[in-house]
């Protein structure tokens, strides 16, 4: 792909479009609209090329053999991490390859807090969170004695920073937050936070799976301690991501699971773990997904991600003016820095009945809690229908959306 990097109204975004082979689909006899990339993002063919690439010419374990085989898949594995790394703006040494966010974050709850919390102490998170960044600190709390307090929202959908920054007293001793809101799109001032945070010695943790695959991110320059991201959702094969953490933490962390290539010499007697980032990977890794995010990694480079952000704004602000002229139609969350993530219900319609019958008019959005329960339980609501937009959509879809959804409300009288 040979894209200018100049602007994103230089780059053609049909001819990105069709890089993703899935957008050709019909569903229902319908042309697949597809607005669901919060959940997960569409591969471009160079993703596909390089993970069936991996299996018929080079398919090999990591960092075990010495053979041809075995060198290239090493190189290749590395090199998607440097490309990650990169990427991100941190070390390659200081970046876990792992599942994706909901591992990382487990990683450091059970690594870093579950070793450190004491009864009394207390853990910070907000009402925002997806349950990966919730279930993980309960467990961890009821091991330990810690106690959770909760930053809440204001009427916008935005964090309080008022009332969180009131949260941080002297028994908290980690804050853990979301980048950007996978329900209401909202994107959290992170760096300021975390400059909050160090000022009183509270370790933080960033959510950022649904920052990647949207915006520039320097990842050095938030000031986290970690930050957790998943491939799939930015274009790379399922079952990858990675957790970025400082150097003294991941060296003062036991780890999390035990097996091979974590260590670097094993006798009954007792075990010497292998260096970050290595003692965190035991067992043989997703080799071929990874090579595919190192892929996807490029892809989204060669866009720029400034352009991809300035692309999705341009196609939120089509969707929200298009919405506008629905009758009923409530939206939760207008923050005033907010990604292509647009929740909604329409009066008199259950989440889950709008989206069955959008689906049969080939749009594809998401319904439910969105793995927020207390964020819905704010609300008021068991579910919404969420529309999340990326940079292969079009304007063309959201008024075929739009169109669509005015059928729907119809049927449902």
């Amino acid at each position: 792909m040979n894209l200018p990097a100049a602007s994103s109204a230089a780059i053609d975004w049909a001819h990105v479009r069709a890089d993703f082979p899935l957008l050709t689909r019909h569903v229902h006899g319908k042309p697949l609209i597809y607005f669901d990339s919060a959940n997960t993002g569409q591969k471009p063919e160079s993703v596909i090329q390089a993970v069936d690439d991996f299996y018929r010419h080079h398919n090999a374990n990591v960092s075990r053999a010495v053979h041809a085989l075995g060198t290239e898949a090493t190189d290749a594995y590395e090199a998607a991490r440097n490309k990650l790394a990169k990427f991100l703006n941190v070390r390659g040494d200081e970046l876990v390859l792992c599942s994706g966010t909901t591992f990382a974050l487990n990683l450091v709850a059970y690594s870093w807090a579950l070793p450190r919390l004491q009864p009394g102490d207390a853990i910070v998170l907000t009402r925002m969170e997806h349950h990966a960044n919730i279930v993980p600190w309960q467990l961890v709390a009821q091991r330990t004695g810690a106690i959770i307090k909760v930053a809440e929202l204001n009427e916008r959908g935005e964090l309080d920073l008022a009332h969180l920054y009131s949260l941080l007293t002297p028994e908290v001793k980690l804050l853990s937050l979301t980048h950007v809101s996978n329900v209401l799109g909202t994107v959290n001032p992170v760096r300021e936070i975390c400059r909050e945070a160090r000022k009183r010695g509270i370790v933080t943790a960033i959510d950022g799976s649904q920052a990647a695959p949207h915006r520039a991110l320097d990842v050095a320059a938030i000031g986290c301690d970690f930050y957790a991201i998943t491939g799939h959702k930015m274009s790379g094969p399922t079952g990858t991501g990675a957790l970025w953490a400082r150097r003294e933490h991941l060296a003062d962390m036991p780890p999390f699971i035990g097996g091979g290539e974590m260590i670097k010499e094993v006798r009954f007697e007792g075990t010497v773990f292998n260096d970050p980032p290595h003692k965190f990977e035991a067992g043989t890794p997703n080799i071929a997904g990874f090579i595919g995010l190192g892929a996807a990694v490029d892809y989204l480079s060669a866009l720029g991600m400034h352009n991809v952000e300035a692309r999705e704004q341009e196609l939120l602000a089509h969707l929200n003016e298009a919405l506008s002229q629905v009758d009923g139609l409530r939206i939760f969350g207008q923050a005033r820095e907010k990604a292509a993530v647009v929740s909604f219900l329409v009066e008199g319609a259950h989440a889950h009945d709008l989206a069955t019958l959008l689906d049969l008019e080939g749009v594809a959005i998401r319904s439910g809690h969105h793995c927020a329960h207390p964020l819905m339980q704010h609300f008021g609501v068991p579910a919404t229908c969420r529309a999340s937009l990326a940079f292969y959509n079009t304007h063309d879809e959201i008024d075929a959306f739009v169109a669509a959804l005015h059928k729907v409300r119809k049927l449902l009288g």
